[in-house]
């Protein structure tokens, strides 16, 4: 495969900190993989924040480029699959982990890691879905298999960031009633614009509620945090209710009875983007691109250059972000 030089967004740990910086790299120094991606975009999920900042239970060695998103023209290829030109997404797997990431001009990747971008998409809203809209078609998908749309409401939580904002645009596109839960005053309106049909403070739900069953308000739930709002919500399903969970901002414990689970008959459903089936992965990036398609995509990012990253990356940290942050790789 050919040589190129390329910019990336390089973390390295010296003398026990990390420090990132932009630097230019060889493609002769990526991993070996099928097909070579000039990437056009990426995006900022948490997860590549908690490589950036050295966390070893995402990322073991280092130097490393974070960036578990890509999107980009097939640059080279030994795959029958995919040919010099097409344009491709790359989500998932390993990307970003400890293989080098989207925040690198240039990838190589496996051939069962890449998916055609569909028809109906462009490559900025692809990354503008990204992993965080991918798992919140996820969610959607798995919970309207169990709850329709006149079960009664649904409730969001996490609704400002990148899962929470896309679930709640698919959630008003398939005519469910919704519920935000934010701790963000300030961008209530926002939420509606998405489709929010009530909004909720964070704080009526962060406090443990020891009883093991609520009054039951729910029919179901899209979940991004984890922790005490997930039990309290888990405890206000209506019967036969659902819940998706797929985040642990919050914590990484559940601390409740399986009353709820026997009593009302609920389900719990872990939902993992990164791990979703390859053989379930472009069909659902098709109905993304199609009749699933989010109404309010473009209203949902903000974009940045690589320069821009750890600004970004601190905010994410914080809570700070809202919507979707893609990277902008070609014009660097």
């Amino acid at each position: 495969m050919k040589n190129i030089l390329y910019k990336a967004f390089v973390v390295e740990e010296k003398e026990g900190k990390f420090v990132q910086s932009i630097q230019t790299l060889s493609t002769e120094n990526l991993p070996e993989g099928d097909v070579l991606v000039r990437v056009h975009y990426s995006s900022l999920n948490y997860k590549d924040a908690l490589s950036a900042t050295g966390n070893k239970g995402v990322t073991k060695n280092y130097p490393h480029t974070p960036g578990i998103d890509a999107v980009g023209v097939v640059e080279d290829s030994t795959s029958s699959l995919y040919a010099v030109g097409e344009e491709v997404i790359v989500t998932g797997y390993d990307l970003g982990m400890n293989t080098s990431g989207g925040y690198g001009q240039y990838i190589r990747v496996p051939e069962e890691w890449v998916v055609k971008l569909p028809q109906g998409l462009t490559m900025k809203e692809a990354m503008i879905i990204g992993t965080a809209g991918y798992t919140a078609g996820i969610s959607v998908k798995r919970l309207s298999e169990l709850v329709k749309s006149t079960d009664g409401k649904i409730i969001v939580t996490g609704a400002t960031g990148g899962v929470g904002s896309v679930a709640l645009s698919l959630l008003t596109k398939l005519g469910y009633e919704t519920v935000a839960i934010s701790g963000k005053e300030s961008e209530y309106g926002f939420l509606r614009s998405l489709g929010a049909n009530e909004i909720l403070s964070r704080s009526e739900f962060q406090q443990v509620d020891k009883r093991p069953l609520l009054s039951a308000k729910y029919a179901g739930a899209i979940d991004a945090v984890g922790g005490p709002i997930l039990e309290n919500i888990l405890k206000m399903l209506q019967p036969l209710g659902a819940v998706t969970t797929c985040g642990s901002v919050s914590s990484t414990q559940l601390n409740m009875t399986v009353f709820p689970f026997i009593l009302r008959g609920i389900t719990l459903i872990g939902v993992s983007a990164q791990n979703y089936p390859t053989s379930l992965r472009s069909d659902l990036w098709i109905k993304l691109s199609n009749e699933w398609k989010p109404d309010h995509l473009l209203d949902l990012y903000t974009e940045i250059k690589l320069s821009g990253l750890q600004p970004a990356i601190n905010l994410i940290l914080k809570g700070e972000l809202k919507g979707r942050t893609i990277v902008n790789l070609i014009d660097n």
